[in-house]
């Protein structure tokens, strides 16, 4: 058994990081024949894409999906810490679970991602959920198939999770969730420390993909159709500070581009990284796609500084400005209320970011406790009742900005990646360069391209329109 020390995932270290190839033992080969898997993923598109490859090794092992938990042989949560949220409804799942596994004992239950890296969840586990089977982390999601394995010949409980700076597995098979969007990692976990977060001890030291190794999945994706790629990372702007002396975000994204994919993002990116060669790069490439997620977390200096965020409000207006000078670009945020001391003054200054800022969209949060991290340790004395108002009156500002700016693009065309049919009956759907979701009247031989759009209608969350044939 192997539980997580979050002293030992705290360190930080010059050590060269190693790089592994992934390669599926025989004797695991046709562990799944006749046999099917659930999976339940929460939290980000690093989880979503953890999940692919979790999918992708479980297809190679001969394992069927089942979308009927209570079907299934293998069931599996890949889990977030980001929130107290996302907690609650992982361990709400395995109350669920719990009862299914009285009536079917054989079934094997396993928990992954992020949530098994905290010290405080694996300690509930041992005490209220040992019915679970096997337990990993985010540094060993290759080990699924010898996990599986074990489980099957011994249903006790095993726990393997590591706190480590991390490693980098390379050739892990991944079972893609769309035909013409894809996620790519091309950096992994975080050396920021904001103190409110816990991602830095979850997900190991900042650890760039070689350049190579991304641009050879790029090529692949072109050669197999793909229209989008999306290249993730908890701080995507760090990619190739570790690894290179003179090679950054800014030449991969030049080097994307030269493959002729049609569509390239990246997300998330963190104010202190973005630099001026980066924007210029984004403003000449017309296929690196004018969208940045820049997560400002809040608009008062005293707030920032507690966050141990590192920039200014100044330093985030001028890098915002800078932005807003290419051409028809889209930026949206992330934004904490209710952190601990935060004053009405404080609040106020955020709100007032945000009427500058005028942002197409952004997540706002009520601060949520996570172990171990500085901010659990200061005086949190804002009733809950006060920071919903306070995320009401936010949502209320977000809200009005962002139905001002998909009014404009009424009566325009745009260019939308046609993802599939709509939730609204006859229609389809897709997003914009702008990462705007259109749901339109169309052809449905065009899902899978990129079409013309002509919006008729605009709403805060999405837009209405008609195919240009």
């Amino acid at each position: 058994m192997q539980i997580p020390n979050y002293e030992a995932a705290r360190k930080r270290s010059k050590e060269q990081v190693a790089i592994k190839k992934f390669k599926l033992d025989k004797k695991y080969q046709n562990l799944g024949v006749q046999k099917t898997y659930y999976l339940k993923t929460y939290g980000c598109q690093m989880n979503e894409h953890d999940s692919e490859n979790i999918k992708g090794m479980l297809k190679a092992m001969d394992f069927q999906e089942t979308f009927d938990m209570e079907q299934a042989d293998i069931i599996l949560l890949n889990t977030c810490s980001i929130r107290e949220n996302a907690h609650n409804k992982a361990f709400g799942m395995l109350g669920r679970i719990k009862h299914l596994k009285a009536l079917k004992p054989n079934v094997i239950v396993g928990l992954c991602g992020c949530m098994a890296q905290e010290v405080g969840v694996i300690e509930e586990i041992k005490k209220k959920y040992r019915f679970l089977n096997f337990v990993f982390g985010t540094h060993n999601i290759d080990d699924l198939p010898k996990l599986l394995y074990q489980s099957l010949q011994n249903k006790n409980l095993n726990i393997e999770v590591f706190s480590k700076e991390g490693d980098i597995v390379e050739d892990i098979p991944v079972n893609r969730e769309s035909k013409y969007k894809a996620y790519v990692n091309i950096i992994y976990g975080c050396d920021k420390f904001c103190t409110y977060c816990i991602v830095p001890y979850t997900r190991g030291k900042q650890r760039s993909r070689r350049k190579e190794d991304i641009l050879k999945e790029v090529k692949d994706l072109v050669r197999d159709g793909y229209q989008e790629v999306t290249l993730l990372g908890q701080n995507v702007n760090a990619y190739g500070k570790d690894l290179y002396n003179d090679y950054e975000l800014a030449d991969l994204l030049l080097d994307i581009s030269k493959t002729n994919i049609p569509r390239i993002r990246f997300l998330t990116s963190h104010p202190w990284d973005f630099t001026d060669k980066l924007i210029e790069v984004i403003k000449n490439h017309d296929n690196i796609l004018n969208f940045v997620h820049l997560p400002i977390q809040s608009g008062s200096n005293r707030i920032l500084k507690l966050m141990g965020r590192r920039y200014t409000r100044e330093l985030y207006k001028e890098l915002y400005d800078k932005l807003r000078m290419i051409p028809n670009i889209s930026i949206t945020t992330d934004i904490i209320v209710g952190f601990p001391g935060e004053t009405e003054e404080d609040f106020q200054d955020t709100l007032d970011i945000v009427n500058y800022c005028k942002f197409d969209s952004a997540f706002t949060f009520i601060y949520s406790k996570r172990e171990n991290t500085p901010a659990i340790r200061l005086k949190d004395d804002i009733t809950i009742t006060e920071k919903e108002k306070r995320l009401y009156r936010l949502n209320d500002l977000i809200n009005k900005y962002s139905l001002e700016t998909n009014l404009k693009m009424v009566g325009k065309v745009y260019n939308v990646l046609v993802e599939g049919f709509s939730n609204k009956e006859g229609m389809l759907f897709g997003y914009t360069e702008t990462n705007k979701l259109v749901n339109f009247q169309g052809n449905e031989a065009k899902i899978g391209s990129i079409q013309p759009v002509k919006i008729l209608e605009a709403k805060s969350f999405s837009l209405d329109g008609v195919a240009i044939e």
